[in-house]
């Protein structure tokens, strides 16, 4: 009780002096202290390896026959992770999500225990990236021709019969992070965004193409700048959207873009990109370059291709005030459609030879592409470290 006098007047009064400091344990927050960020967590215990060393792995090879194999490859080797298909190149699902999903229609059961797969890949170690194939997306396409791009009321299709959407599309952006987050509930520590870019050589026919410019059409910026900054614009949006499941966001990237200022068809700007992601991730098979850093036949100089792109990355990644780890993908198979001899074989010398021109520049992180997921045996995926 509070002590209590009675005063002249005969009414009882506090009696101040009386007061006694009340004890408490509450200290003052340090306002300098970084409050922790609420985040998603999927039940997966998964952590960084020293350094990602991994393979592709599409949605028939993790949901089939082929992913014991592969895991035993990641298991018996240095390589830790697989980047996997969640999103394939025609814009399909792997995996059956629930049935009241958005994305039902679009689903493929490639992979038809998703949760057996993450157990797996928990147990043994193996890190997992899903792959989302953004612009690159002939079923969208086909299903919402608006989101597209448009020629003589027909959906547009390039010469290998792909079609693309819109990257001017807001209503695209939020369809594609709708299905990364889907991807990072299921377990997927890392986010990779492919083909975010428009089609390639998109600068010689965006005149003749009818599509929507959304939100850019009232830009006072021309063609070229609209497309880098929607390009930009959906990964930095991605990233923000992602922040709350606590995933690194990725995004492959050709490698000649880091060569140039901006890719003018594509849309892509390395540094911008770069300036937005946690990895990024350039394509730099030899056999994707023409003649370029004074190599006439680039596939067969595997080394030298990747230690010259190397030196490129690094002094355009050291420009920037935060970059994000380099992480390229480099090649495990054969081009025979450069040859009209015998193909330039891939085999163990020249895997290791991309490794070790990597490692001689101080990149340690590497991904290896071969379509139909079969790598080279014994390579030693340390080379040169």
């Amino acid at each position: 009780m509070i002590p209590v006098s009675v005063s002249a007047s005969g009414e009882q009064v506090q009696t101040a002096s009386s007061h006694v400091e009340r004890q408490t344990s509450i200290e003052l927050l340090d306002p300098s202290a970084q409050m922790q960020r609420f985040v998603y967590d999927s039940g997966y215990d998964f952590e960084y390896p020293d350094a990602v060393r991994g393979i592709y792995v599409t949605g028939h090879s993790a949901g089939g026959s082929r992913f014991e194999e592969l895991v035993n490859l990641v298991e018996t080797t240095e390589l830790n992770s697989m980047v996997i298909d969640v999103k394939e190149d025609h814009g399909n699902l792997t995996f059956i999500p629930d049935e009241d999903s958005p994305y039902a229609d679009i689903a493929m059961n490639y992979i038809d225990d998703p949760e057996q797969m993450m157990s797996v890949l928990e147990e043994k170690g193996i890190y997992p990236i899903a792959r989302i194939v953004v612009f690159k997306d002939s079923v969208l396409a086909e299903k919402r021709p608006d989101l597209s791009f448009q020629q003589n009321g027909e959906v547009w299709v390039n010469g290998k019969g792909e079609a693309f959407v819109n990257p001017f599309e807001k209503e695209v952006w939020e369809y594609n992070v709708g299905i990364a987050k889907m991807a990072a509930e299921m377990g997927f520590q890392d986010i990779q965004f492919d083909y975010v870019r428009f089609p390639e050589g998109f600068e010689h026919r965006d005149d003749e193409l009818e599509y929507s410019q959304g939100d850019y059409a009232d830009s006072d910026q021309g063609n070229v700048k609209r497309r880098v900054e929607a390009v930009t614009d959906f990964v930095e949006y991605a990233h923000e959207e992602l922040e709350y499941y606590d995933v690194d966001v990725s995004v492959d990237i050709f490698g000649y873009a880091a060569t140039i200022e901006e890719a003018p068809g594509i849309g892509q700007n390395f540094s911008k990109i770069s300036s937005n992601v946690d990895v990024i991730s350039s394509m730099i098979y030899p056999s994707h370059w023409t003649s370029y850093f004074g190599i006439e036949k680039p596939d067969t100089e595997p080394y030298n291709l990747v230690n010259e792109y190397a030196k490129v990355e690094n002094e355009v990644l050291g420009a920037l005030e935060d970059p994000p780890t380099s992480r390229p993908w480099i090649q495990d198979f054969e081009a025979p459609w450069l040859y009209s001899g015998p193909t330039f074989q891939y085999g163990k010398a020249e895997v290791e030879a991309q490794i070790r021109a990597l490692y001689d520049n101080g990149i340690e992180e590497y991904l290896l592409w071969n379509a139909g997921n079969t790598y080279t045996e014994n390579v030693d995926y340390l080379e040169g470290k």
